[in-house]
């Protein structure tokens, strides 16, 4: 009796094992089925984001219904506010030509009404200013060669001939003139108005000029006169020692061995906070390789601060600065759709301040906020720390970092290790990056001329992107190429604080007498005095022309 009772506890043992054995498995399966619901449910939202919402990281107002269901109270307070002064009418129109307007006194009023004595002028008073413009004018330049004979000569029938020297053309056989072209391509590559709307405004003006016109005479000039400044920014690009770098998609339609809808790449180089003249260069590349990078770059050494692709690595005798936007922009990305509404990305240089309440970790994991946020108040605390440092120089900067951040980041590292996200989720892709650039994230600290992010290099990639968002596309590889040649200038001419429309117009008016001049190419960098004197403010087209521009002081 015993021993049958014994074996039916044991079986009964054994079935309660076996039942706990598949609760187990149970509930490891129903976990498994909730992170994999959730992360459906994650990608299902990030695709509606994509295709029906804003996919910018700025703050969207909240609707009725999200304001009447969230009432925040707070305390009330006065804050000081100080505003910008404004700027007078003289500093903001000071380059500006001045054309003065004088009103007389009608003939029938300049008697004196007492004695009719005819008065005289005393003085001309101020009334108001204005702005005028005389839009767009046309007109046919014809060049006429004045050509000397001799009259003795003629006589004896020996005909002694001289002629007038005359300006060499832009192009060939062509109307092209370089205050043209350099409008054609201002309205481009600084405006972003696409060749096809060009010349809907064109005829408009009385000129018909064909799309593949404007598009050949900007290809043209590109390789021709503006490649060898190009090549003289990218020596001088290489001589820096800090360097940021990016790249952005782009479409060729017609390119050897693709598709007319594959990926093409514009790579963007760009000096960084070094306190020497701003350069920015742009290249056309069929790919992304790091092989591009490395060959383009081949001679540079210093710092490269970059995002985290990969590719970058191929680069030699560099030391990689990752950015922290990049990292910060994952943890955004993994915060829930209905909470990350609220949040918005903010750089040191942005005119608003990144609000307190999202860069303070502490706070938040007290207040168990979702780990994703927590990691962006990590990432916010030390953007807010960097923009209190960004008027030092750099050696005190670096000095204050290592006092101010470095903890932050010590204690950033504690808190991922701890950190276990469900497998295949936004979280674990964030944290995954984090890790896998530790190194490159902290390499900032090491020269106070570093910044903490690759934004500089994003804006410029941003001016090309609201380019492409209007032309779309690329026709051919020279089209792609000479787009990057005249976008570098253009960029570049933006930060030495240039008139953008008189480098180009100055460019083209040199270029074509001193493009094999080593010292003409040096006179038309943008910080050259030759060009500062001409480019920053308004030249009169009309008086500086080909026939009469003058010479370089070479």
């Amino acid at each position: 009796m015993e021993d049958h009772t014994e074996k039916l506890i044991g079986l009964m043992q054994k079935t309660i094992e076996q039942k706990d054995e598949q609760i187990k498995e149970l509930r490891t399966t129903i976990a498994d089925l909730q992170a994999t619901v959730a992360n459906l449910n994650e990608t299902i939202e990030e695709f509606r984001r994509k295709f029906f919402g804003s996919s910018s990281e700025k703050t969207r107002r909240k609707s009725n219904e999200e304001e009447e269901g969230e009432k925040v109270t707070v305390k009330s307070h006065t804050r000081e506010r100080k505003r910008k002064p404004k700027s007078k009418r003289e500093e903001l129109y000071k380059n500006l030509p001045v054309r003065e307007v004088k009103c007389p006194v009608p003939e029938d009023c300049r008697l004196c009404p007492d004695c009719d004595t005819p008065m005289e002028t005393v003085a001309w008073t101020y009334v108001r200013e204005e702005l005028c413009i005389t839009p767009a004018k046309l007109e046919r330049v014809r060049y006429l060669q004045e050509v000397l004979a001799c009259p003795v000569c003629r006589e004896e029938d020996e005909g002694t001939f001289t002629k007038a020297p005359t300006p060499a053309p832009l192009l060939a056989h062509s109307p092209a003139s370089p205050s043209m072209v350099a409008y054609v391509m201002y309205q481009k590559f600084m405006n972003s108005v696409p060749f096809y709307r060009q010349e809907m405004d064109w005829l408009q003006k009385g000129a018909p000029l064909a799309r593949e016109t404007a598009a050949n005479w900007c290809i043209k000039c590109a390789f021709e006169y503006f490649q060898p400044v190009y090549d003289r920014l990218h020596e001088y690009l290489l001589k820096r020692e800090i360097l940021h770098a990016d790249e952005t998609v782009c479409q060729v339609l017609h390119e050897e061995g693709k598709a007319a809808a594959s990926n093409s790449y514009m790579w963007i180089y760009l000096t960084g906070n070094d306190g020497l003249a701003p350069i920015i260069l742009y290249e056309y590349q069929p790919g992304r390789q790091g092989e591009y990078a490395k060959n383009f770059l081949e001679g540079f050494s210093g710092l490269l601060e970059c995002d985290g692709y990969t590719g970058y690595n191929r680069v030699e005798n560099v030391i990689l600065v990752c950015c922290l936007a990049h990292c910060r922009r994952y943890f955004f990305e993994a915060i829930p759709a209905n909470r990350r509404r609220r949040i918005k990305l903010l750089d040191i240089n942005s005119p608003e301040e990144i609000p307190a309440e999202t860069a303070d970790p502490q706070k938040a994991k007290k207040q168990q906020q979702p780990s994703a946020e927590i990691g962006l108040c990590y990432c916010n605390q030390l953007f807010r720390i960097e923009r209190t440092l960004k008027d030092m120089d750099a050696q005190d900067r670096k000095a204050r970092r290592l006092e101010l951040e470095v903890p932050v980041w010590d204690d950033f590292w504690d808190w991922l290790g701890t950190l276990k996200p469900l497998g295949g989720s936004k979280l674990e892709k964030a944290v995954n990056y984090a890790k896998n650039h530790q190194e490159l994230l902290g390499n900032y600290l090491l020269d106070g001329r570093c910044e903490i992010s690759n934004n500089r290099a994003e804006r410029r990639a941003k001016s090309y992107g609201t380019g492409r968002k209007n032309f779309l596309f690329h026709n051919s590889v020279n089209g792609a190429r000479s787009s990057a040649i005249i976008y570098s200038l253009v960029e570049t001419a933006k930060a030495n604080h240039l008139n953008v429309f008189q480098y180009l117009y100055t460019l083209l008016l040199y270029m074509p007498d001193y493009k094999n001049k080593p010292a003409g190419v040096e006179a038309m960098m943008p910080w050259s005095e030759f060009i500062k004197e001409r480019c920053s403010g308004v030249m009169n087209t009309e008086t500086e022309t080909p026939e009469n521009r003058g010479q370089i002081p070479v």
